[in-house]
């Protein structure tokens, strides 16, 4: 479940948020004084983030990618396919 939270009540909770963000895989929103909310995300999904951006949408990267994204719920579900040949071979190079 994602929270939104005050920088104060982060500040004071600070190691009890940063491990939901890491053991939950969820995301911390802080709202600030300025009016400009941060978020805050674990590594590893800053990394599949990333990793999908950088992918070309038809690589196998870029589908194992969404696959963690979507595990992580920050991607919908895709519908299901047939895993068969054809499948597969659109991730060939």
């Amino acid at each position: 479940m994602t929270l939104a939270l005050t920088q104060s009540d982060f500040r004071e909770h600070i190691k009890d948020y940063l491990d939901y963000v890491n053991e939950d895989d969820e995301t911390v929103y802080i709202a600030r004084s300025n009016s400009r909310a941060v978020a805050i995300i674990s590594q590893e999904k800053m990394n599949w983030l990333e990793t999908a951006v950088r992918a070309k949408e038809e690589s196998l990267e870029y589908a194992i990618a969404r696959d963690q994204l979507i595990r992580r719920h920050v991607l919908p579900d895709d519908k299901i396919v047939e895993s068969d040949g054809s499948y597969w071979d659109q991730f060939k190079k």
